[in-house]
């Protein structure tokens, strides 16, 4: 018998289950359960809901007070500032501003004026959210800044589900967040669930056969923006506030869907060199760079490569 396969639109995107597992009702009853806790977790993390909490915390920064955070916000949070300062800010989850304005730009087609751009800038910069894991809150250090967890918390969202889904007896599981993957258990007569790495757009990419880990796909190669003669991607570098321009795609594998997802955004703003060095100090994870410019696309391999 095949994959058990549910389908379900959340956080703006679609999330695909794929379960080995015969018995269907115990998987429509997991499926659900995954499921309910994505739509959960999106009145958590989500910056697009003025109710969720993520946006309540956010309003917070205009009294300066400090906010009481639940388990499932701070874990997240934790790990952003953790990898903030691993990255030298390349990661920001205080972002926000910046992303708004760039949204707006990508609909007009036109870019942001530089006035602003500097007002954003401004508000941006992980050293002005403090988290007191201690006392469960936290404080945002200039009024009018804006949190935004689109590069981790789809990774996050998918990491809760599979522990729901292993809570029910179903760990041999695959979960596609809007292309992000968290992969439990391999399928059975199987050495893993077959992943096509960064969606095969270089010969070089590999097929791989992956199980108990995570990846996640980040690039322009296809998300950009023409605005005055020039590509922007819609992944902006926290430092300069500008939509990245380098014509560049990371899949990341990882232990988990947070680190991948994070990490596919980090390296972007990193660029190939600094990525490398984050990753050689990291045994864990791999992953795959591919640059392109107008006459060739250059694969670069980090980490593991003893794959299959």
């Amino acid at each position: 018998m095949g994959y058990q396969v549910f389908e379900r639109e959340c956080m703006g995107t679609k999330f695909i289950l794929l379960i080995d597992e015969d018995e269907g009702r115990k998987c429509k009853q997991g499926a659900n359960l995954a499921f309910r806790e994505a739509e959960r977790l999106n009145l958590v993390l989500s910056d697009y809901e003025d109710s969720s909490e993520l946006s309540r915390f956010s309003a917070s920064s205009l009294a300066g007070k400090k906010f009481k955070l639940s388990n499932d916000l701070l874990n997240v949070l934790s790990h952003g500032q953790s990898l903030a300062r691993e990255t030298e800010g390349a990661f920001d989850v205080s972002i926000g501003p910046l992303s708004r304005l760039w949204r707006i730009a990508r609909f007009q087609r036109k870019m942001p004026a530089k006035e602003k751009l500097l007002q954003a800038r401004s508000l941006v910069g992980y050293e002005k959210l403090l988290l007191y894991p201690a006392e469960q809150t936290g404080s945002l250090q200039a009024p009018g800044m804006v949190l935004d967890l689109g590069g981790i918390a789809k990774g996050y969202a998918a990491d809760q589900m599979l522990l729901a889904l292993r809570k029910n007896g179903l760990g041999r599981c695959l979960i596609d967040a809007g292309g992000d993957l968290v992969i439990g258990d391999a399928p059975r007569n199987s050495r893993g669930w077959r992943v096509e790495i960064g969606g095969r757009k270089h010969p070089q990419l590999p097929i791989l056969h992956l199980s108990n880990q995570a990846v996640a796909t980040s690039g322009d190669l296809e998300q950009f923006v023409l605005l005055e003669g020039r590509r922007f991607s819609h992944l902006i570098d926290p430092h300069s506030g500008q939509g990245l321009t380098n014509r560049s795609q990371v899949t990341v594998i990882a232990p988990s869907g947070m680190e991948a997802d994070s990490l596919a955004s980090a390296f972007l703003v990193m660029g190939l060199r600094k990525s490398k060095e984050y990753v050689d100090k990291k045994k864990v994870i791999t992953a795959y760079y591919l640059q392109k410019n107008d006459f060739k696309a250059t694969l670069s391999i980090l980490g593991q490569k003893e794959r299959k």
